[in-house]
Formats: C-alpha cells, sequence, structure tokens
C-alpha cells in the first residue's frame, strides 16, 4: 500500500481495498464518503477533505460509507461494496440506502420508553442482510421516568429474547458503558439504528469526545424526541474506528431477503430445517419440527410468531432492484439536452 495513503487507514483503508482500486480503475485516488449532498460529495482524501461535484451518473448510487474511486478531481466509479445497510423504502417501492462498508450496527433504545422486541428483530434482520454484527445499546439507564425501570434487568430480557446479540448498557451523563461501547467498536465502521429521541446523538457525542451533534429534549408525554440529526456523516473516532451518524427513523421496512430474516431467528430456523417435508408451512402440518418443539418447549411461542411474521413479510415484498456495477454514464449538461 502506497505511504501516501496511510493517512486513510483510520478511515478503514487497507491492502484489499487497494487492490480493488486497481482493479477497478487504473491510476485513480480512493476518497471514502463522509457527506453526499446529491449533487456533491464530501470525500477524505489523502491528508484532506475535499467537496467533488457528482458529474457522472454513477452505479450504485453513492452513499455515506463508500470508497470512491476519483481521476482528474472527478468522481468515477464506486468501488464494490463489502455490505450495504439498506430499509425498505418509508415511501414507497425499492430501497432506501442507509450506509456502506459498515461492520457493526448499535441498535440504539431508551430505557425512558418500552424496548420494543420487533425492532430490535427488524433492525438485527437489516444488520444481517448487510452482513454486519448488531449490537443492542440501551441508553439513559440513569434517568428518572414515571415507570421504573431496572436498567440491568432491562439488559438481561433483551438478551433472553434475542439470544447471540451484544446487549451494552449506557448513561451518557454519568459516563455509564462508553468505554465498553467504545471497546466493541475497535477499529471497525458502524453505524447507530433508533428512534428519534433514543439517545443517539448524546452517544455520538461522547464517542467523538465533542458536541458536533445537536441534541434535542424528548416530550413527556410519550419520550418522543424530534430529528435532530437530518442528514448522514461520517466521523472518525478518536482512538481507533469509524462512525456513521443517521437520522431517527420511525419504521425499519425489510427488503426482499430472508436470509436476514434467517439469522435473526437462527435458533427457530434451524429447527425448521429439519421439518419432515421441505414445504411445510410450520403451522402443524404432520412431521413439523417447529410444532414439536413448541410443544415441548424448545422454543418460544411469540419468538416462532415474530419469526412468521418477517417471513411473512419478506415473501409479500416486491424483490429490490439489484445492486447494479454498471459503468457510468455522464449526466448531460442543461444545454445538451
Amino acid at each position: 500500500m502506497s505511504e501516501s495513503l496511510e493517512s486513510l487507514v483510520p478511515l478503514g483503508w487497507d491492502p484489499a481495498w487497494a487492490n480493488t482500486l486497481a482493479t477497478t480503475v487504473h491510476g485513480a485516488e480512493p476518497g471514502r464518503v463522509l457527506q453526499h449532498h446529491g449533487v456533491a460529495l464530501v470525500l477524505a482524501l489523502a491528508d484532506r477533505t475535499e467537496t467533488v461535484m457528482l458529474t457522472l451518473r454513477l452505479e450504485p448510487q453513492p452513499t455515506v460509507g463508500d470508497w470512491i474511486a476519483l481521476k482528474n478531481g472527478e468522481a468515477v466509479a464506486v468501488l464494490p461494496r463489502r455490505s450495504l445497510l439498506r430499509r425498505r423504502n418509508a415511501h414507497g417501492e425499492g430501497e432506501q440506502q442507509l450506509a456502506a462498508n459498515i461492520d457493526k450496527v448499535l441498535l440504539v433504545c431508551g430505557l425512558d420508553r418500552p424496548v420494543k422486541d420487533g425492532r430490535i428483530q427488524r433492525g438485527t434482520a437489516i444488520s444481517r442482510d448487510a452482513g454486519a454484527e448488531p449490537v443492542v445499546v440501551l441508553t439513559k439507564a440513569s434517568r428518572e421516568t414515571d415507570v421504573e425501570v431496572d436498567p440491568q434487568r432491562a439488559a438481561d430480557e433483551v438478551r433472553a429474547a434475542h439470544p447471540g446479540i451484544d446487549v451494552i448498557v449506557t448513561s451518557v451523563k454519568e459516563g455509564i458503558g462508553i468505554n465498553e461501547l467504545r471497546s466493541i467498536i475497535g477499529n471497525d465502521t458502524v453505524t447507530l439504528l433508533g428512534e428519534s429521541g433514543a439517545g443517539k446523538s448524546s452517544i455520538v457525542n461522547a464517542l467523538i469526545g465533542d458536541d458536533v451533534v445537536e441534541t434535542g429534549d424528548v416530550r413527556e408525554s410519550d419520550s418522543k424526541g424530534r430529528h435532530t440529526t437530518t442528514t448522514r456523516e461520517l466521523h472518525l473516532l478518536p482512538g481507533g474506528g469509524v462512525l456513521i451518524d443517521t437520522p431517527g427513523i420511525r419504521a425499519v421496512g425489510l427488503v426482499a431477503d430472508n436470509d436476514g430474516v434467517a439469522e435473526t431467528f437462527a435458533d427457530v430456523d434451524d429447527v425448521a430445517s429439519t421439518c419432515r417435508f421441505a414445504d411445510c408451512q410450520h403451522e402443524g402440518q404432520p412431521g413439523c419440527a417447529v410444532a414439536t418443539a413448541l410443544a415441548d418447549g424448545t422454543l418460544n411461542a411469540q419468538r416462532v410468531e415474530a419469526w412468521r411474521r418477517l417471513e411473512a413479510e419478506t415473501d409479500a415484498t416486491e424483490p429490490v432492484t439489484p445492486r447494479s456495477s454498471a459503468p457510468p454514464r455522464r449526466s448531460r449538461r442543461p444545454d445538451e439536452r
């Protein structure tokens, strides 16, 4: 790897990316997308940050976290991604890109409101779909609420309901759990998912060590907050690691991929794979291993029902547009139309 690119190593640059760049565009310079402003990208380049206007129609469309090939000051290609966090578009068909080339997804849940298993299951499913590891972060552990909450008991309940997933209890004001969170992040690229008011912005500020993101109050009636983060942005963390901050999202719609659901409910899926018939509907048919496991208590009925619900949702959705690797096309200028 070129010594001139050493400044990009903290952002995730490595020899494998260097090989990808060399085989994708000869003689190009790499840059990682810090922000996407529609017609322009803010890129972290070797020893500098630069805003680059998009003069080519890139496929796939770039998003925060992507590595871009830059040649003669022009973004000419998106390097093949290692992962892509995406969700079903909230305003219609298709998918919405959330972050690229991530290793872990922090699923942020505030203890000043009910912790919803369904939301964690959906967040886990889209994390698995991206090839990323989900981590549940319970925030506001020391906050006084109308309903008394035991943070450690809440964490134990989440661990029991979502086996195999790390759960971290945090309280930013007291510094609880922040060092543990830094340890889990390490040198990885992470992003956060959670409702508005769940405490994502406070977590971002605590990890960065500065008030770079505005924090907002939540309503007393329902603990809901307003969107204090309105755009996606990549931050380099002191001590190692990269964090992509995203706006709060009210709904996590699944893309049409059953693999993410299967990995989210690996315990249920493993049992279902042993059913007598390959086309078993898992609703009490003869030889159904799921029905047997429910009867003898091996599987939890609520977890099986959630598995069925998300499987049905992915089966019912239209397949998303494949991630294209087509060569870029130049956008026409207004005087060429």
